[in-house]
């Protein structure tokens, strides 16, 4: 509906209504009135005539008065029109349908409504206040909402539309409670709360503000709790318990959380696991301590974006992976490799935050390099470059160290020097004097270590001089292989004294010699105990044997071996004896007995022929014991065939005798014939004769 301007007759039409209304009462109450000389159906005709002559009389028509009454006019006196039953016949038939067309057309007539923006409100009707308040209240936003409740709110308690002005605000209240809920749903709290507040405090509904503020900010709260929540999963790289959590929202109460943010906290989620696979892949990488999964390990962390909550994790990864190159350059510098130590310092990337850190270590690393060297110049030209390091560099103190180090092995170094150049020529007394000139170097100098070392060395090699004439002549000796000159060699090589040079490879060689002279001692008597087991008594060879397998002599090993061989002979000799005399008892257990002895029986003897043939003929007669049993006792027939051995003669049929007896003992149920399906009776026969 459109506002309008009112029209001036609006209000006096509104206010003739009562009046109206008053006059169709009367007019209902005494009923319809009669035409002139019309007389009502069923009336008395001198009632009527009396009737008007009270009437032109102006006396009151009393309808109990008994006497007839002649009405005054004289229907002769009246003009002639007015005698036409035609005329009147006209005017009966236009005046009631020109009366009823008035009355629909006025009833059809729509009044022009009120121009609300423009009225001057002090003086409006309730009724214009309603009205205008309903079109306010029809756009259905919060501050006409707000404008209809105030246009009608401040009508009097007393005044008859009062009760319906109520039910409208009470409407219209939580009109714009929705309205507020729809914000709290799109994820506008505070606008909510803010449009819920503007109710007016002294409205019914506004009871219900503070209950639904309260559980908009409790739903808000719980929802924005396991939002932080599962942002905080993610970044720990706790996946599953941030998906169970995002899992949560969807039963919030409110369409933002549970749709927006759920999604945003979703795909948050899944970005953020990637880049917590490739945060995961780069540490793998770095454990590896290998320069280039190091390298990858970096790049991988460094192309997380700034967007991605596993970013601050990034890094701070970055630096850790850093430091672990700068610690396989310090583990290659700590081995003497300075080369290779700088080759991983100097990839060490810029991102890694490590610069100064680095430098300093290529600095030191470098000046190393060169006191490496091993000769004065380049020591001096480590001292230089050590001499370039900032005092406020936190390897400054480091470096002043090696400095003094270094000034010290300068000197050191060229007493080295004179030293190797002495101990180049190879002979006794250079040796000796070279020795002598790194005894000048003190142990707590740094090349003292060296020193020691070169001193070490060139000993060994003069003991070698002196003592190598000793070992060629022992060798010599030993080259007759007899016992004298086994011993003699031997006592040629045990000049060289412990601990000289020379003294492990002579104690080698006289092991050898002390050896094949015990070969050449013991071998006689393994030679007779062999021949003694050949000959059938393995008893006195075994006894020979022990001789030389409880000495601890070169022939202990193979004099032992020889005995365990021979007590086995001994053994399945002796179990072969056994297995015939408990065979020949010719039961059941003795039987069993028997095969279990003859089993013994080594794979390797020569009796093992004869004990496969005795198995196999005690097993046949296992099987006809069963077979006897089993006629009056087929339990125990059972329990005989069971005994009989795998691999034996009788094992088959003994098997397939078992199995016979278990069928007849736990016979399987006949198959119960299948049910045929009923036949139909034929319908009997229609033919004549039957």
């Amino acid at each position: 509906m459109t506002e309008r301007d009112i029209p001036d007759s609006w209000s006096s039409a509104s206010g003739r209504e009562p009046d109206q209304n008053k006059r169709l009462s009367r007019t209902e109450q005494f009923g319809e009135t009669q035409p002139f000389d019309s007389p009502a159906t069923g009336s008395n005709s001198k009632s009527v005539k009396r009737r008007k002559k009270n009437h032109t009389e102006g006396l009151p028509i009393n309808s109990n008065s008994k006497e007839t009454v002649q009405l005054s006019i004289n229907p002769a006196k009246l003009p002639r029109w007015m005698k036409s039953w035609v005329l009147w016949l006209v005017l009966l038939t236009l005046i009631p349908g020109s009366v009823a067309f008035l009355a629909m057309a006025m009833l059809l007539k729509l009044p022009s409504a009120p121009n609300c923006p423009s009225i001057f409100w002090p003086l409006a009707s309730a009724s214009v206040r309603l009205h205008c308040a309903q079109l306010a209240a029809s756009k259905q936003t919060v501050n006409d909402l707000l404008q209809a409740i105030a246009l009608v709110k401040q009508l009097p308690q007393n005044h008859p539309l009062h009760g319906e002005i109520d039910r409208f605000i009470e409407e219209w209240s939580r009109d714009i409670l929705k309205l507020a809920d729809q914000s709290f749903q799109t994820g506008n709290l505070e606008e909510a709360i803010a449009t819920a507040q503007k109710i007016p405090e002294d409205v019914t509904a506004y009871k219900l503000v503070n209950e639904q503020i309260d559980k908009w900010q409790s739903i808000w709260s719980k929802a924005e709790a396991t939002y932080n929540g599962a942002i905080a999963e993610v970044k720990e790289r706790r996946w599953q318990s941030a998906f169970m959590l995002s899992a949560k929202m969807l039963r919030v109460d409110n369409q933002y959380w549970a749709g927006t943010k759920y999604d945003q906290l979703n795909r948050l989620i899944a970005t953020a696991r990637e880049d917590g696979d490739k945060l995961g892949k780069a540490e793998s990488l770095a454990n590896s301590k290998v320069v280039d999964n190091l390298l990858e390990a970096i790049k991988l962390a460094q192309s997380i974006g700034q967007e991605s909550y596993i970013y601050q994790k990034a890094q701070e990864a970055i630096p850790v992976f850093g430091r672990k190159m700068l610690e396989l350059a310090q583990a290659k510098l700590d081995k003497r490799d300075a080369d290779e130590a700088l080759d991983i310092a100097r990839q060490i990337p810029e991102i890694a935050k490590l610069q100064g850190e680095t430098d300093d270590f290529i600095a030191i690393a470098d000046a190393k390099r060169s006191a490496w060297i091993g000769n004065v110049s380049g020591l001096e030209a480590a001292i230089a470059q050590v001499q370039q390091i900032d005092p406020s560099r936190p390897v400054y103190n480091e470096a002043q160290q090696l400095i003094a180090r270094w000034q010290l092995e300068i000197e050191d170094v060229a007493n080295l020097e004179k030293a190797r150049i002495l101990a180049s020529q190879g002979t006794v007394p250079n040796l000796t004097a070279a020795i002598a000139q790194v005894q000048l170097i003190p142990a707590s100098n740094p090349r003292a270590t060296e020193a020691r070392q070169e001193m070490g060395r060139w000993r060994a090699q003069v003991e070698t001089i002196e003592d190598q004439p000793y070992l060629e002549r022992a060798e010599q000796i030993a080259i007759f292989d007899d016992i004298n000159s086994l011993e003699a060699a031997i006592a040629q090589a045990s000049e060289i004294r412990r601990g000289r040079a020379l003294y492990p490879e002579a104690r080698k060689k006289i092991r050898t010699w002390v050896r094949k002279i015990q070969r050449i001692q013991d071998q006689p008597y393994l030679d007779q105990a062999q021949e003694l087991a050949q000959s059938g008594d393995i008893t006195a060879a075994i006894s020979v044997a022990q001789q030389i397998a409880s000495s601890g002599r070169a022939l202990s090993q193979e004099a032992q071996a020889a005995i365990n061989e021979w007590e086995g002979q001994i053994r399945t000799r002796e179990n072969w004896r056994k297995a015939q005399e408990v065979g020949a008892a010719g039961t059941p257990e003795a039987l069993v007995e028997a095969i279990r002895l003859a089993d013994r029986v080594s794979n390797n003897s020569i009796l093992r022929m004869d004990a496969n043939l005795a198995i196999d003929q005690w097993s046949q007669q296992l099987l006809e014991i069963a077979r006897s049993q089993g006629q009056s006792d087929i339990a125990r027939g059972i329990d005989i065939a069971k005994s009989i051995p795998r691999g034996s003669a009788a094992y088959s049929a003994a098997q397939e005798q078992i199995r016979a007896w278990q069928e007849f003992l736990n016979p399987q149920p006949e198959p119960q014939p299948q049910p045929q399906p009923e036949s139909l009776p034929f319908p009997q026969s229609t033919t004549n004769g039957q």
